[in-house]
């Protein structure tokens, strides 16, 4: 492969051992420096063709700077696995804790070494795998954005056995205790923060008989409960606050009803809002059901 096409599948970045091998001397680089066709992001990394550097060639650079063994980890890693919209302001580079290297502006260091089943190449980038990305993202922002990335990821891209496995691989790292209630919580069988809260209010009013996302096939088609009262034949969903917005989620739920409805069933439906801000109407209107079908 040519210098130019390798340097155009990385986003134009292209290390110093990478001209050499592809037949350039240090005399060729170094006039490519000065003449402005290269641009040094790091020592020994270059951005080629006359670019402007962004975040993408950012990220490339800093990861090949750190070397061998290196991967792009943490929020970085988060945005490059599209978990978030925007990448960091600096780029998040795990090493091997016996690797040295100097701080860099624009880049954090985080030593410590980690499994090979927790390493991927992604897009041509070393990167940490998604469920070690999840969990260091989720540490890194904390409990108001961390669960809902948690619960994202476990609605659309990981198991929570993969997640499990990878939270106990790196079991000790900072953040541990949290992470380690987030997966617990989301162990009883919720899929969401708001699927979570109804499990506990209705535990707290001490309304039992209830299946958490039971599974029923409905004219040869599979649908889930998010709970279900199966002797009473009620359905409880939960408008979750992370699927709000995803049209196709939507229009299965509204499919999902119709069938539960027409099969003999009651749906109640409670957004986030129900559960956090009336849950006495929430929990009201259950009782009135259960009530209503025993008598």
């Amino acid at each position: 492969m040519l210098i130019e096409e390798l340097a155009d599948s990385r986003d134009g970045v292209l290390t110093v051992e990478e001209a050499v091998r592809g037949g350039l001397t240090a005399r060729q680089i170094r006039h490519r420096v000065r003449s402005g066709q290269w641009i040094r992001l790091h020592p020994g990394v270059y951005l080629v063709g006359r670019r402007e550097p962004d975040q993408r060639a950012d990220t490339r650079a800093a990861v090949a700077w750190a070397g061998a063994g290196a991967v792009a980890s943490g929020l970085t890693a988060a945005w490059w696995w599209g978990l978030r919209d925007w990448a960091p302001a600096a780029v998040e580079v795990t090493v091997p804790r016996a690797r040295s290297r100097h701080l860099r502006v624009g880049v954090v260091l985080r030593r410590r070494n980690l499994d090979p089943v927790d390493l991927v190449v992604l897009r041509g980038l070393p990167v940490t795998a998604l469920p070690l990305t999840v969990l260091d993202a989720a540490a890194a922002l904390g409990n108001d954005s961390g669960r809902p990335l948690v619960d994202r990821a476990l609605q659309r891209r990981v198991s929570f056995a993969e997640l499990h496995a990878a939270y106990c691989r790196a079991f000790g790292r900072h953040g541990s205790p949290w992470l380690g209630r987030v997966l617990r919580q989301a162990a009883d069988g919720a899929c969401s923060q708001a699927e979570r809260i109804l499990h506990r209010l209705l535990r707290q009013a001490r309304i039992d008989g209830w299946v958490a996302n039971h599974r029923v096939v409905l004219s040869g088609i599979e649908y889930w409960i998010d709970v279900a009262f199966v002797v009473h034949r009620l359905a409880v969903e939960v408008d979750g606050w992370a699927w709000h917005s995803d049209v196709n989620r939507f229009a299965h739920d509204r499919r999902r009803q119709n069938a539960l409805v027409l099969a003999g069933w009651t749906v109640l439906r409670f957004t986030w809002h129900d559960l956090t801000s009336r849950p006495e109407v929430v929990i009201a209107q259950i009782r009135a059901v259960i009530t209503a079908c025993v008598h």
